[in-house]
């Protein structure tokens, strides 16, 4: 009998296992050692594909990335954000764990400078200046990586606390309906890209 087949190991299933194994376990398992071992290989044969740990958080964030989408074609830039600010909350509502890992390192990968200089390129047609193209694509993200993080985050319910103690006036929060998370989204979303067309609006008229 001959040796059983290696696993085939590429950049791509490296990437991949370490997606599912976040997904999984959350950001706190991601180690070299464990994807290779997802992988069924030993740690040291991944550095023949990759240079370490960041280099795997980055290909984690090129994976997501994938999965939105930003469409200049829509018409108009505002209904063009609009479509891209859901498809980037849901690609981190697929993938919710993933989420810090990726807040606490900077953006390095292509794919990702490649988002950045789409958006750019869509706002700067609609006629922003170029002063306020990072500042506007950056509080779309702040916002959406916040509804992603709520998403699986349990933290906004209220503790267990006797009634004589809670403050008065607590029932909206006492009494959320089951969909606040998504009214929350809605609401913040339609104020954020008002806020940004009546700015235009000025820009223009100035």
């Amino acid at each position: 009998m001959g040796r059983p087949p290696r696993r085939l190991v590429t950049r791509d299933a490296i990437m991949r296992a370490a997606l599912v194994l976040v997904d999984e376990h959350g950001a706190e398992a991601l180690s070299v050692n464990r994807v290779a071992a997802a992988l069924g290989v030993k740690g040291p044969s991944l550095y023949n594909h990759i240079t370490g740990r960041d280099e795997v958080v980055d290909g984690i964030r090129e994976l997501i990335v994938a999965e939105m989408t930003l469409d200049p074609s829509i018409s108009p830039w505002t209904a063009a954000i609009d479509s891209w600010a859901r498809s980037y909350r849901a690609a981190f509502a697929a993938h919710p764990r993933a989420v810090p890992l990726l807040a606490a390192r900077p953006v390095r990968s292509t794919a990702a400078l490649r988002a950045y200089s789409d958006a750019f390129a869509l706002l700067r047609e609609a006629g922003w200046p170029e002063g306020r193209l990072l500042p506007l694509v950056r509080a779309v993200e702040y916002f959406l990586i916040g509804s992603a993080l709520a998403l699986d985050d349990p933290a906004d319910a209220v503790p267990p606390v006797a009634e004589e103690r809670l403050p008065p006036g607590l029932r909206p929060l006492l009494q959320a309906p089951a969909n606040h998370r998504e009214l929350a989204f809605e609401a913040g979303l339609a104020a954020l890209i008002r806020g940004f067309a009546d700015e235009l609006e000025r820009t223009a008229r100035s």
